[in-house]
């Protein structure tokens, strides 16, 4: 399941899709909206994407995460419009037989997902904004 979503994400519905027998391990990634970067307060995030590229290019790395690792199932949910603080920006399940490969498939696509996917970030401060590189 992949799915790009305006509204808040249910982050047990997100962990439900990637249930599997075969699966003995599965890890989440949750990444949240912090108040704070460097010495700047953060009010808000907001991202914007481009979704359907969005959706091919994560499909391309859940692809090649199954070539790496013993992949049953996985889950990406990633959240685009405004998201307060403390809130959910995009949450990431895989289930694997073993642990070791859910925890590091589950690294991979989130690492990977911020480098190539086409969704970018502003952060709003008390003071201003600036547009986040998503591509470092």
């Amino acid at each position: 399941m992949i799915e790009i979503v305006e509204n808040r994400i249910d982050v047990g519905a997100v962990i439900a899709k990637v249930k599997h027998p075969e699966a003995g391990g599965i890890d989440v990634f949750i990444g949240t909206t912090r108040n704070k970067t460097s010495n700047n307060e953060v009010i808000q995030l907001e991202f914007e994407s481009h979704v359907s590229m969005a959706i091919k290019e994560i499909e391309k790395i859940i692809e090649a995460a199954k070539k790496k690792w013993d992949i049953r199932s996985v889950a990406v949910s990633h959240r685009i419009g405004v998201v307060p603080i403390g809130e959910e920006a995009v949450v990431i399940a895989v289930a694997c037989p073993h642990r070791s490969d859910a925890f590091e498939s589950c690294r991979y696509i989130i690492d990977t997902l911020k480098q190539t996917v086409p969704i970018w970030k502003k952060e709003k401060f008390k003071n201003g904004e600036v547009w986040v590189a998503a591509h470092p």
